[in-house]
């Protein structure tokens, strides 16, 4: 741990007061021992020597000292030292992360494998990962952009969306990264907060720069290019992994564009990384998110110090556990030793009588819930609320359904739906989504989950009236003869859920290209048939 004396400061000062006291007691106590001094002004001094004897003492250590010595370290603790400021994790960070990734054809070339595509969706996995619990949206693009998923909490979901991401989904060719910013700086209009926009791309519109400079100037949006690509360049190859040909069979390559995206950063201001094989490229992305939302949201902030006194409460235990000895006239101070011992961070999570004299079941609750033990939590919390969200949390829906259900507010039947969702009763799921819309008309995350529930169900349903009308346990005879053998015939069965789960990663996908097909019909519409 590096202390920067620096910086060393406390943060509660008076209670340094108390030093003078841990220092004056043992002296005040040795002087009041002292009993040739009581004497100095009865007896003469010449003879006050040889009249007082006085008796070797070989217990030095005395319950004053030790006490003296509370003071002291209590009096340093109360008043926080401290060096080192208390910066949020880039987890905590109130500002959205907004990915965009490119799906214009390029980014299928397998210079970087298996696919400039699959290796961009792979690092965006990884940093999804990262920021669970954290507001990240996407966006995809190509000659247009669409919002995929507004900023959500939910890595799940967010990560099923990235997955169903291919070239395949948007026709409209080109690289409009302008149309990606004014998508991004509308959704930081509704965050109210400041955010950075990853752009994962292998090339530029260099037609776009001036345009994107303008359109960034003042947004409180910091833009980051992540190169997907190399040099050389690569094969382009399709969704079965084949390559792709032209009409006389010769590899289509496609090149990567680092010119245009050096102009793309110098044109934006924006910092310029690169894909990389191990997390260089995730910490780079953290960091500069985490200094653009400290510069655009610090001013008018309070900066907040890691207090460091409680280390001292490891020495201050040590000096109570000593004081408690018999005889000793300061015996009191054994009650120190346990309230010390509730001072220092026990978990609360494992119940016991401290913990429920001093914590309450939802406060007990919430302490396991912030450090990951939902069954605990589940267990404590007397909240519905709260209750609910450990048992979701903790993968026991039926839990969280009977929790949630005994609420009337736009969360608990958003976490509704996501319960019946996750135990694949869809029509209760859509159901959910719908009452907590009309509780709460502006709310991105169940507008998109209610859309997705939808599209499943819709697809559920398509596969039952695709299964063979055939009576169960039909029986077939063969046996005109008399020789042949009676049978019974098993009809073929209806798709089950496995079936239909089995296809629940390409829903997303089929769901992205109607809507996207959608949405560039509406902009042609609008502009007079222009793209």
């Amino acid at each position: 741990m590096d202390i920067d004396l620096s910086a060393f400061h406390f943060l509660r000062p008076l209670w340094l007061l108390l030093l003078l006291p841990g220092l004056l007691l043992p002296l005040a106590w040795g002087r009041s021992r002292d009993l040739s001094r009581r004497l100095r002004g009865a007896i003469a001094p010449n003879l006050l020597k040889h009249l007082v004897i006085t008796p070797s003492d070989r217990q030095r250590l005395r319950p004053v000292h030790l006490f003296g010595a509370l003071l002291i370290l209590g009096g340093l603790a109360a008043a926080g030292p401290t060096w080192e400021q208390d910066r949020p994790a880039f987890l905590e960070n109130r500002a959205p992360l907004i990915l965009a990734v490119d799906l214009s054809p390029s980014m299928d070339a397998n210079d970087v494998p298996p696919t400039r595509l699959e290796a961009a969706k792979h690092k965006l996995h990884d940093l999804i990962q990262r920021r669970a619990g954290a507001r990240t949206g996407l966006i995809a693009y190509a000659g247009s952009a669409h919002l995929v998923l507004p900023a959500t909490e939910d890595p799940a979901l967010l990560d099923s969306f990235l997955q169903a991401l291919s070239t395949e989904l948007i026709e409209a060719p080109g690289k409009n990264a302008l149309a990606v910013i004014e998508e991004a700086k509308r959704l930081l209009a509704a965050e109210q907060s400041p955010g950075t926009l990853v752009l994962v791309t292998d090339g530029a519109d260099v037609s776009q720069l001036e345009a994107i400079g303008k359109s960034l100037d003042n947004a409180g949006l910091q833009l980051l290019v992540l190169a997907v690509g190399s040099q050389d360049g690569g094969m382009l190859r399709d969704a079965q992994g084949q390559p792709r040909v032209d009409s006389t069979g010769r590899p289509l390559l496609a090149n990567f564009d680092a010119q245009g995206l050096k102009q793309l950063a110098d044109a934006a201001d924006a910092p310029l990384g690169s894909l990389t094989l191990n997390d260089d490229d995730l910490d780079w992305i953290e960091l500069h998110a985490q200094q653009h939302f400290q510069a655009a949201s610090g001013d008018g902030q309070e900066v907040h110090w890691k207090d460091a006194g409680y280390w001292l409460c490891w020495p201050l235990l040590l000096i109570a556990f000593f004081c408690v000895r018999r005889g000793w006239s300061v015996n009191w101070l054994g009650g120190l030793l346990l309230a010390l011992g509730l001072a220092l961070p026990a978990p609360p999570a494992q119940a016991g009588v401290l913990a429920d004299a001093f914590f309450t079941p939802d406060q007990q609750g919430r302490w396991a819930f912030e450090h990951g033990h939902y069954p605990q939590a589940q267990a404590h919390f007397h909240d519905p609320y709260w209750q609910g969200l450990a048992a979701y949390n903790a993968a026991d829906y039926n839990a969280a359904l009977a929790s949630f259900a005994r609420l009337d507010s736009a969360q608990a039947y958003f976490y509704l739906g996501n319960s019946y969702a996750r135990l694949y009763k869809l029509p209760e799921a859509i159901a959910a989504f719908g009452q907590a819309l009309k509780l709460q008309p502006q709310f991105p995350e169940a507008s998109a989950n209610l859309a997705l529930v939808t599209e499943l169900y819709q697809d559920q349903q398509e596969e039952g009236e695709k299964a063979p009308e055939l009576k169960p346990d039909e029986e077939k005879f063969d046996n005109k003869t008399g020789k042949g053998k009676t049978e019974q015939m098993q009809a073929p069965k209806t798709p089950s859920d496995e079936l239909w789960l089995r296809n629940l990663s390409t829903s997303p996908a089929k769901f992205l290209k109607q809507k996207f097909s959608l949405q560039d019909a509406a902009r042609k519409a609008s502009n007079g048939g222009q793209p």
